[in-house]
């Protein structure tokens, strides 16, 4: 049994146990001394302890790195980082067998004991197959994609050879458009002219019927629609069988102009005549293209450049407008991709301020993808006939949804500058633009644009899936410009309805082709 006792001048402590001799002195300046050692060391005691415990708690890892010590993880990654960099810069051997999953990769490791270089060699040569693989991929992708969007779906071909047929048996079918008592409307100038440039029956129908629909006053619209020959039957059929009164439509093939003859379009025979150019729109879209010097979004441009339709004489007629409507002197030219959500009567009271074209500019707006177009975006600037007349920041302008001053535009060479560039790049093997008739009108317009509100044209429904829905429904037109058009099987679904809002799916035409079913 312990017991203490304290001396009778203070001076010392006597521990004693129940065993003889086992009596200890103890003075209280050894005490002092000792608990003063104690106090020292304890804090470094605990601070040890608790870096143990983090050793424990956190992977052994910040306590080696207090410490000083090396833990055998981080000198691992090390060691695994320095055979990466070897590994990258060797040649992977020929035929070398490649696993096809990181599950077969582990599982060869282990059968056929891998050294840590031979693993690392592996896996790289894993990442770059994959990476072809997906890069080749998105290629055939942008082929496939680009073949969808030229060609002419079933049903819309089903509708144009049925509205054809109807033509040639259906006299009502035949019927002239406008009726004769409303001929004169075709050039009165007091009434809000639209020109629709088109083969593309039921894309027509959308726009005429989506801008007759919007309109306030539709009493006051007059569509000129313009077709091809081989379209014009069941294009002059839809219309008769389906009046979009009190509106007036005139439906007339380029055939039917008079004006229209090689010599007022020079384009026409260059156009026909020039092997390069067939070649570039009809030849392989892939052969000679360098896959692995591109990206895959230059590639979906030079294959949307290379739509036949960009040789079409229907996407050229609209730099003809003022000689084809020689009684016109103000009309808003739309494209057949469009829809027109609100009333376009106060386009007609814009001050074009002596301008020849009222245009929404691209290079400004809340997409930046859609709104950030300049001329370096169309042009090719390493050339010296481009770098010399244009300015690669300069602003472009769209397409698809312009207001033309034709008394202005007959007191230019707008049309002769056209042909020229047009001569110019057929000269340079195409090498000037890559974009079909706008790369041409952003040089022959220039000077002649007038900036207009930039919610009166909405643009990109055709390539850009995030487009904003609630800026799609304030915007007067909607634009579906690029491939994905609402009518093909490659359209954005959600951006859809608002095109399929103004088709008629209760019209027989449109029942018997199952269009868009």
């Amino acid at each position: 049994m312990m017991q203490l006792h304290i001396s009778p001048s203070m001076r010392s402590i006597t521990i004693s146990s129940s065993k003889v001799g086992a009596a200890r002195h103890i003075s209280y300046r050894t005490l002092f001394h000792t608990i003063l050692i104690l106090a020292f060391l304890l804090p470094f005691v605990f601070i040890l302890t608790a870096l143990v415990t983090l050793e424990d708690c956190l992977g052994r890892r910040l306590g080696p790195r207090l410490l000083g010590r090396v833990d055998d993880s981080e000198r691992l990654a090390r060691d695994f980082y320095k055979i990466l960099n070897e590994v990258s810069t060797r040649d992977i051997p020929d035929g070398l067998k490649l696993p096809d999953s990181f599950h077969h990769l582990v599982s060869d490791t282990k059968n056929n004991r891998y050294d840590a270089k031979t693993f690392a060699l592996v896996l790289r040569a894993m990442m770059e197959k994959f990476e072809r693989d997906i890069r080749e991929t998105k290629f055939a992708e942008l082929t496939n994609k680009h073949f969808a969007a030229s060609s002419i779906p079933k049903g819309i071909h089903c509708l144009s050879l049925r509205l054809t047929d109807e033509y040639s048996s259906n006299a009502h079918a035949r019927r002239q458009l406008p009726s004769p008592e409303r001929l004169p409307r075709l050039s009165d100038n007091a009434r809000h002219h639209f020109i629709l440039s088109t083969d593309n029956i039921l894309a027509a129908s959308v726009v005429v019927s989506s801008a007759v629909r919007s309109s306030s006053k539709p009493e006051k619209i007059v569509f000129h629609v313009i077709t091809d020959k081989k379209t014009y039957a069941g294009m002059h059929s839809w219309f008769a069988l389906n009046s979009v009164s009190p509106a007036i439509v005139e439906v007339r093939g380029v055939h039917q102009f008079d004006w229209l003859t090689r010599e007022n379009v020079p384009v026409l025979e260059a156009v026909e005549s020039h092997n390069g150019l067939m070649n570039y729109y009809h030849g392989s879209h892939v052969a000679g293209a360098n896959l692995s010097e591109t990206t895959p979004r230059r590639f979906a441009s030079k294959l949307q450049s290379r739509s036949p339709k960009y040789i079409s004489l229907l996407n050229h007629l609209r730099i003809y407008i003022p000689e084809l409507f020689p009684n016109l002197d103000k009309v808003v030219f739309l494209d057949d991709d469009v829809v027109v959500q609100r009333d376009l009567a106060p386009l007609w009271d814009v001050d074009l301020g002596g301008k020849v074209n009222g245009a929404v500019e691209t290079c400004r707006g809340e997409d930046e993808r859609v709104m950030s177009k300049r001329l370096r975006n169309y042009f090719n600037f390493s050339h010296p006939h481009i770098a010399k007349h244009l300015d690669p920041e300069e602003c472009a302008w769209a397409y698809g949804m312009n207001v033309f001053d034709l008394k202005a535009w007959r007191k230019t060479n707008i049309r002769e500058t056209y042909h020229f560039w047009l001569r110019e790049n057929l000269k340079s093997n195409l090498t000037m633009w890559k974009l079909g008739t706008l790369p041409p009108a952003l040089i022959a317009f220039k000077g002649h644009v007038h900036i207009i509100d930039s919610s009166w044209h909405m643009l990109g429904l055709g390539y850009q899936s995030q487009t904003n829905v609630e800026s799609i429904r304030r915007a007067a037109v909607i634009h579906y410009n690029g491939q994905s058009k609402p009518w093909l099987e490659i359209g954005f679904e959600h951006l859809r309805p608002f095109w399929t809002k103004y088709v008629n799916y209760s019209n027989d035409f449109i029942k018997n082709c199952h269009i868009l079913e």
